[in-house]
């Protein structure tokens, strides 16, 4: 089993500040993370300057915002990515980012970016997810609200661009995620469905729901990082901590751990719990030639005689020597 990758979503939680966006990508690493994440847009490549009602949002946690005011309060600079992505290669932590049109995808590029995030809005993008699979590197598509056949047309034209490089996110696209809308049973489905690697990009409060993915089969988890929920952006109530972020990754490999192979037998210091299982034994003292019952010898613990299965052909047979309490039975005490 290969190690879950864990990716920290930056997004909007620089709050503005370049500073914070470097203390970000360092907490992250110290947090356990493989990977920090942005998202490359601006307002005007995102949405339209509109303030008519299709563009502004009536439900969530951003509810009367318009798009473009919400995305122009949220987007990292562009020039700045450059300076996170040194910073990020400098501790030796993955550099990721989610483009929203070509002119992203170009800039990214030039960035000289490893692989690209589509994000679940963004699925629905044929001619972008075209544009982006071109470029032939690793692709993490959240699929949040898509449905079968959308997730299927994502997936087969990213494919027809000739890029098979492509792992799928469960996602529930609600801000917060309500974990008992999350459908987390999905996850092997998706990968039997769709034949392809499955994790999760996790919007839910605490880490119970990336510690299920695990256990179901999940191979990545994202999750929104930030300094603090003190420090109010679009993101921060629903992001993690650092201490919350490091108890994830820790709880993460310990999963990791215990989902270990598909074994049988003892394995490792179980070997050492042997010892505990039962075995026959003599339960009074037995002389030449008298015959074994329930009354001379049991099964009990530890395993150092025989084994039970040997019990109901050993009763009615008679000693070769004396033997004493509490003796491990072997086939030379027995008498043929």
């Amino acid at each position: 089993m290969r190690a879950v990758y864990i990716i920290a979503e930056m997004s909007a939680n620089h709050g503005g500040s370049l500073d914070r966006a470097l203390e970000i990508v360092h907490v992250a690493k110290d947090a356990g993370a493989d990977c920090i994440k942005l998202q490359t847009y601006t307002a005007d490549t995102i949405t339209l300057k509109a303030d008519t009602p299709p563009f502004i949002i009536e439900h969530g946690l951003w509810a009367g915002y318009t798009l473009h005011a919400l995305y122009s309060k949220a987007s990292t600079p562009w020039e700045w990515h450059g300076r996170i992505k040194a910073e990020a290669e400098s501790i030796g932590i993955d550099f990721l980012s989610t483009p929203f049109d070509f002119t992203a995808v170009d800039f990214l590029e030039k960035l000289g970016v490893n692989a690209y995030k589509v994000a679940s809005f963004e699925m629905v993008d044929i001619p972008l997810l075209r544009y982006i699979a071109q470029k032939g590197k690793p692709i993490f598509m959240s699929t949040g609200m898509g449905t079968q056949e959308e997730i299927q047309e994502a997936v087969d034209t990213i494919i027809a661009a000739g890029n098979n490089a492509l792992t799928l996110l469960k996602c529930s696209s609600t801000y917060p995620a309500d974990p008992a809308q999350m459908n987390l049973l999905t996850i092997p489905d998706m990968a039997s469905r769709f034949r392809l690697p499955v994790g999760l990009s996790d919007h839910s409060l605490g880490h119970i729901s990336a510690l299920i993915a695990v256990a179901l089969g999940a191979c990545t988890i994202e999750k929104h990082i930030c300094l603090s929920r003190k420090i109010e952006t679009p993101d921060s109530e629903f992001s993690m901590e650092p201490k919350e972020f490091s108890d994830m990754v820790e709880h993460i490999r310990t999963a990791e751990k215990a989902l270990g192979l598909a074994l049988y037998g003892p394995i490792g210091d179980e070997k050492n719990s042997l010892y505990g299982r039962r075995s026959i034994f003599t339960s009074s003292d037995i002389k030449k030639g008298e015959v074994f019952s329930k009354y001379n010898i049991r099964v009990v613990r530890p395993s150092l005689g025989m084994h039970p299965r040997e019990y109901d052909n050993i009763i009615g047979k008679r000693a070769a020597c004396d033997i004493l309490f509490a003796t491990p039975l072997t086939m030379e005490m027995i008498s043929e």
